[in-house]
């Protein structure tokens, strides 16, 4: 049953957003979680949060998600972090891609900061969103 949920949950995520899952999974992204912010933020609605094991990787990760998106026309209007590659931060509005090496993510801890939001673990690739 929890299994079921999980994949309704996945399913409602909007287009854009199941795309940046799908990227980070293609750079081999490890730990993904979103954060549902609906109800606990007013900036954005979703956290993408991942981590890379090596600068390369994040920065790969990171390039993933941009090319990915832009296909869409939709280049971030924000980049943070590229060029040090310890937190790389898409700003896609609606939603933010936070890509993290593991021990800067373990500092930060943005799932335990917004602990109010739901947290819905991706721990397997989404299926192609539907028309």
């Amino acid at each position: 049953m929890a299994k079921t949920e999980k994949h309704r949950k996945l399913e409602r995520f909007p287009k854009q957003l199941d795309a940046a899952i799908r990227a980070a999974f293609d750079k081999k992204g490890v730990d993904l979680v979103v954060l549902d912010l609906r109800k606990a933020a007013g900036f954005t609605d979703y956290f993408l949060i991942c981590s890379g094991n090596n600068p390369r990787q994040i920065r790969a990760i990171a390039d993933a998600v941009m090319h990915t998106l832009a296909v869409d026309g939709g280049a971030p209007p924000h980049l943070e972090g590229y060029d040090r590659s310890e937190w790389v931060l898409l700003d896609y509005f609606d939603f933010i891609v936070h890509i993290f090496a593991p021990d800067t993510r373990l500092f930060y801890d943005l799932e335990r900061l917004w602990g109010n939001a739901e947290r819905i673990d991706v721990d397997e690739r989404p299926r192609p969103a539907r028309g």
